[in-house]
């Protein structure tokens, strides 16, 4: 017995020492390749909520923003998806059976374009930079641009995209792109564009062309890439290259707000009516959308997002056919989420007054009060910063609200 206890023994050592080791190179493993071994929350419910203020407007009868509150918020659970942009190349041919259909005909040739190329919703990464999600960052400010637009995206970084450390965390900056629209200066551009990035490292370029009916696959890559590469990301600002924001004003307005809430804010249109005449931009005929007005939507030039929805809102737009105007799109995806955008007058995506030659729209004062105005040119911009955070006197901060 003795003999057989030793052995015992000595056999109960060696598988302890086995399971050691085992244990030991699998955490090895997983500190080498993190990534591979993350495992996703379980995904948020896809309910149909109400907006908890049905006019539509922020209730704030004691000032503009509210005040800042030492409490952190918290972070917005992770849905489930790949770790990585699963698009790697681009399939995608024409639906011919379209341009049988007697009404096809009638259309013009840009809308017939769009038509038979509708499905294709997504396209491979030439420029990422899933990085910027990394650690804590509260608010991700993500721009539209096109890749022969270096000077705007210039004065926005020297500007009001400039990243910061706000007291709950990082600010961050993106811009989106698309390939050059023509087929001859697509080489030269996309050379200057990686060295743009190479000095930066800010930004995202997806493999279609950048045209104004492409503007809405912009919407929907960047929401899948959020989704895929920013679990912890609380608020999203997203807008045009030619607009002036002021920061300080969007981290404030912010300080109270959940990144879980339904929070959409912008320069909401309520009621607005498709557009039938064929020599508007932003003509629709009836065929594409028959019915007599558009859901609620902010104006693109710039609104805010929490991080919550904009996760919400990658799985409701994924339900809906594409929409040449990118800003009712959002809207017909957040109708789907029963979410109502919330209009703020301190969003101004058509100027602080309509009127072009108001002087309004010159006073670094308004500005000042403002957290997003469109649309100046970058020197425009940089001017109007300089202003702005100068010594700037001004008789009273306006009250928006």
């Amino acid at each position: 017995m003795g003999v057989v206890g030793a052995l015992w023994k000595t056999v109960y050592k060696s598988v302890c020492l086995s399971l050691a080791l085992l244990v030991a190179v699998t955490v090895f493993q997983r500190s080498l390749t993190p990534h591979q071994f993350l495992q996703e929350p379980p995904p948020p419910t896809l309910e149909l909520q109400k907006a908890q203020n049905p006019s539509g407007h922020l209730v704030n009868p004691n000032s503009f923003w509210k005040n800042t509150k030492d409490a952190a918020a918290p972070t917005p659970t992770a849905p489930p998806g790949p770790r990585t942009w699963d698009i790697s190349t681009t399939n995608c041919s024409a639906n011919i059976n379209l341009t049988h259909q007697p009404w096809f005909q009638g259309l013009e040739p840009h809308f017939q374009q769009f038509l038979t190329y509708r499905h294709c919703r997504y396209f491979p990464m030439l420029l990422n930079h899933p990085e910027k999600c990394s650690g804590a960052v509260y608010l991700l400010v993500v721009v539209k641009s096109v890749i022969t637009q270096h000077d705007r995206r210039e004065a926005i970084r020297q500007t009001w995209g400039r990243e910061q450390e706000s007291g709950r965390g990082a600010v961050r900056t993106l811009f989106l792109l698309g390939t050059a629209s023509k087929q001859e200066e697509r080489a030269h551009y996309q050379q200057l564009l990686a060295y743009e990035d190479r000095l930066y490292g800010d930004i995202l370029q997806w493999d279609f062309l950048d045209s104004f009916f492409n503007l809405t696959l912009k919407e929907i890559h960047f929401l899948k890439w959020f989704d895929i590469y920013c679990p912890h990301v609380q608020f999203i600002f997203k807008g045009d290259d030619d607009v002036f924001v002021n920061p300080t004003n969007l981290l404030e307005f912010l300080a109270d707000r959940q990144p879980q809430e339904d929070l959409f804010v912008g320069d909401v249109l309520q009621h607005a009516r498709p557009i039938r005449k064929k020599d508007n931009k932003y003509y629709i005929p009836g065929v594409l959308y028959s019915k007599a007005s558009y859901p609620p939507y902010a104006g693109g030039g710039g609104f805010l997002m929490a991080g919550g929805l904009a996760r919400r809102l990658h799985r409701a737009c994924d339900t809906l056919e594409l929409y040449p105007i990118d800003d009712v799109f959002l809207g017909m995806c957040l109708e789907v989420l029963s979410v109502q955008p919330t209009a703020h007058e301190g969003f101004k995506t058509f100027g602080i007054s309509r009127n072009r030659n108001s002087r309004m729209n010159k006073e670094p004062c308004f500005f000042r009060s403002m957290l997003v105005v469109h649309k100046l040119p970058p020197a425009e911009l940089l001017a109007m910063w300089g202003l702005v955070h100068g010594n700037l006197t001004c008789a009273r901060r306006l009250q928006v609200l």
